[in-house]
Order: C-alpha cells, then structure tokens, then sequence
C-alpha cells in the first residue's frame, strides 16, 4: 500500500533528474560550439583578448550569444 503511493513521486523525481542532466549536457555541448562558431566567423579579433582588457561591448555581444543559446535550448527541452 506504502509502495504504490511512493512510487510514482520516484518516479516523477528520476524523470526531472533525467530532463536536469539533459540540460545541463546540451547548454554545456552547446555553448562550447555556439563560441566556437562565434570565434571562427570573426578571424581578426580575439574576444578573450578584448574581454580580458576590459571591453564592455565584446563582453555583452559573448553573453547575448550564450543567452540566446540558453533560451533555445530551453525551448526544445520544453517542446520534447
């Protein structure tokens, strides 16, 4: 009786585990891709280098490219 009212709340809780690890994998595969791309359409310039001596604006155009990831990756898990 205990196990059948447990279980599902388990169950429910490895799925969210799972969907979490998801996330995590794909932000993380994806943002070091979506960097690289970023890096090899823009051959002349080195964003670390800029960013490292304090250029605000380089440092802005890097975290729009991972946010927007974010917010992609974020909607193809919640479609799925």
């Amino acid at each position: 009786m205990f196990y059948d009212s447990i279980l599902p709340v388990f169950y429910a809780y490895a799925v969210t585990f799972g969907w979490a690890i998801t996330g995590s994998i794909s932000m993380g595969i994806g943002i070091i891709l979506a960097l690289k791309m970023f890096d090899w359409s823009t051959p002349d310039v080195d964003e670390w280098e800029l960013v490292k001596q304090g250029n605000i604006p380089i440092a802005i155009i890097l975290s729009s490219v991972v946010i927007s990831l974010g917010l992609v990756i974020a909607s193809a898990i919640r479609a799925s």
